[in-house]
């Protein structure tokens, strides 16, 4: 069997470190922030990020073109490795698209080679926990395939449930209305949102004030969970919330292991300071 590279973007918020100890190759997403030059994802301090943002200063993020993915899956395939691509949503980045058309150039110029690309249909660490699963797969023996049909089977059951703490980063992105955003403002309402089978982002309810939004996401866990193994957190610079997040989780769910990181700064640039996540493995999403 020919090794194989498992390939994803910056989009799974995971850090180097982790990503080094699982042997991904991972492209980085860019962030422009504002009066700044394009940067990608994992040069940019979260913390300074956050911040930056906090001081009502703006940051826009770019995809990831076919051409970088062309050029990153050639030099793999020249080392005599097959690839797979375990991609960004489609539903909220031109990322996957740009992988999966690499893909299928690339097939065509090396049919020896074993080339796919997955849409994990999945975000933030919600696609970073999905990869990691697949990198402990493929640590245990699985083949490409094998890993392949372990992600389609288990996408949907990748569960995100999240909260923001400012409205006004949602009504940028066209996610609530001006309207709302400001009323919800006024009264302390919170969005309780999540990822839905199609890869798009959808408020699920509110919740009057920031613990009970948090409460609200464990809830709705709590509903849901089917694996009491593994579950990831991620923040907007708020780790207070995530640790009482985690503790919860630990106390009356039984969760062996909680990954709390920060909210990568694409994502955050479109959710906000204060964004507070959680992910796991569920009946459905």
């Amino acid at each position: 069997m020919r090794d194989y590279v498992i390939l994803t973007d910056s989009g799974t918020d995971l850090s180097a470190q982790v990503a080094k100890e699982l042997d991904l190759k991972v492209l980085d997403l860019m962030v422009i922030m504002e009066g700044g030059e394009p940067t990608p994802n994992s040069a940019v301090d979260p913390k300074e990020f956050y911040d930056f943002l906090r001081a009502k200063k703006m940051a826009t993020t770019s995809a990831i073109n076919t051409e970088t993915f062309t050029e990153t899956m050639e030099e793999i395939i020249k080392e005599g490795k097959d690839v797979i691509y375990l991609g960004f949503s489609s539903g909220l980045s031109n990322t996957f698209n740009a992988g999966r058309l690499a893909v299928e150039e690339l097939s065509e110029k090396y049919p020896d080679s074993k080339l796919y690309a997955v849409d994990t249909l999945c975000a933030s660490r919600g696609q970073g926990m999905l990869v990691y699963l697949a990198a402990k797969k493929k640590q245990a023996g699985a083949t490409i395939e094998e890993l392949r049909d372990y992600v389609e089977e288990n996408k949907l059951h990748l569960c995100h449930w999240f909260t923001v703490d400012d409205l006004m980063f949602l009504k940028r992105g066209g996610r609530v209305s001006a309207a709302t955003a400001v009323m919800g403002t006024m009264l302390h309402i919170k969005p309780v949102m999540h990822v839905d089978n199609a890869g798009k982002l959808i408020k699920m309810g509110t919740a009057r004030g920031r613990r009970a939004s948090v409460d609200a996401i464990f809830d709705k866990m709590k509903g849901s969970i089917i694996d009491t193994e593994t579950m990831f957190i991620c923040h907007g610079d708020c780790i207070d919330d995530a640790n009482y997040l985690a503790e919860r989780a630990k106390t009356e769910l039984g969760i062996k292991e909680v990954f709390i990181d920060y909210t990568g700064v694409v994502i955050g640039s479109h959710s906000g300071p204060g964004t507070l996540a959680v992910f796991y493995l569920g009946t459905e999403r």
